[in-house]
């Protein structure tokens, strides 16, 4: 059963992102490295809206993609297909990395791009 929607409009997709910017954020607000990864349901809820970053971003026109260059958009869609299809083979560093360097800065460029 498909419904026949309008397609959604882009700037939701960038609202969610920072939502889930958010969630990342907040989930490892006051957490070293070794605290987030001995904590699991922070370790995966962090995990997942890391996806859901990159899906988001997956549903960007390709346009505006091209029009805000200062938006790693092929990063962000490789890290969500790597979480996703190689989850034996991640990281902690790079994603702990990834969420205390990249999201803060990714939240800030996404917000500059609501006006």
């Amino acid at each position: 059963m498909s419904e026949n929607r309008p397609p959604r409009e882009w700037r939701f997709y960038i609202d969610d992102m920072i939502g889930f910017s958010e969630k990342v954020l907040a989930y490892t607000d006051g957490l070293d490295q070794e605290g987030f990864i001995k904590h699991d349901l922070t370790y995966d809820a962090t995990l997942r809206n890391l996806e859901l970053i990159g899906e988001a971003a997956t549903r960007i026109p390709d346009d505006i993609r091209a029009a805000h260059p200062e938006i790693p958009w092929r990063l962000i869609i490789a890290t969500r297909n790597r979480l996703i299809h190689a989850y034996l083979g991640i990281d902690a560093d790079t994603v702990w990395s990834i969420i205390q360097t990249h999201i803060p800065e990714l939240r800030v460029r996404l917000e500059a791009l609501k006006y």
